[in-house]
């Protein structure tokens, strides 16, 4: 197994060793049904077989709650406690450091949205069948949080590797994903070049195709590549401690 590898599954394993997985990934589930049986416009107001309520919250609770929480402990964590220094002397390459723990925490995002499947699996397969869903939009919903978590988690560990806090990297976490959100309805307000620019930039825009049932290419290499930036970043800034 190559050492990136143990290291994801290290990082991965060690969310299930204290209760930030368990309370992250229940409550998280707890607030999306209450959303959606209970908020506006929720499912038995529009009195369809629709899963857009879903796929409304849930990029919410990625950007605003899932990703800060899971992320900022990645390289903050390992800095703090002088961990760091201790695992890059392993024969391991900063690269692996950087793709290991990326892979541990965009593994147990991923679980949180596959474990999200439970919703159209109860409502419309067993044990109720509240009509007849159309797949086509869950499947590429499912794949637009996919794409948009990978991003969204690259970002949040580049911005673990800049700061010794986790609750720094949270805060940052949050306000530039965040950000990285809503600059589109920004866009709608500058007009010419600079509105087209910052509703391209939108992680709301780009996932907005896959809401409705779209797979468009160029939101698939949007997202790939915020995540093959920041990777690149969070590198950058990883080596950067030779020279300081």
């Amino acid at each position: 197994m190559s050492p990136a590898l143990i290291i994801a599954k290290r990082e991965f394993r060690s969310y299930f060793d204290s209760p930030l997985a368990y309370v992250v990934i229940c409550l998280s589930l707890l607030v999306l049904g209450v959303w959606v049986f209970l908020g506006p416009g929720h499912f038995w107001q529009v009195d369809q077989a629709t899963l857009r309520a879903v796929f409304e919250a849930l990029p919410w609770g990625l950007v605003l709650l899932i990703v800060p929480v899971v992320s900022m402990r990645l390289i903050a964590e390992e800095k703090r406690s002088g961990t760091l220094e201790m695992l890059i002397t392993l024969p391991v390459k900063d690269s692996e450091v950087i793709l290991g723990k990326f892979l541990g925490a965009l593994g147990l995002v991923l679980v949180f949205v596959a474990m999200t499947a439970l919703y159209p699996i109860l409502m419309f397969k067993w044990p109720w069948h509240l009509g007849a869903l159309d797949t086509g939009p869950v499947w590429s919903g499912y794949l637009g949080l996919a794409l948009m978590s990978t991003a969204a988690v690259a970002v949040g560990l580049m911005i673990s590797s800049l700061t010794e806090s986790q609750v720094i990297a949270f805060f940052v976490t949050f306000l530039v994903l965040a950000a990285l959100f809503w600059v589109g309805d920004l866009g709608t307000l500058v007009p010419n070049i600079a509105g087209t620019v910052l509703r391209e930039l939108s992680f709301k825009q780009h996932y907005a195709s896959f809401e409705r049932g779209l797979i468009d290419s160029g939101d698939v290499l949007f997202f790939a590549s915020c995540a093959v930036l920041a990777l690149l970043l969070a590198f950058r800034s990883l080596e950067s401690r030779k020279w300081s």
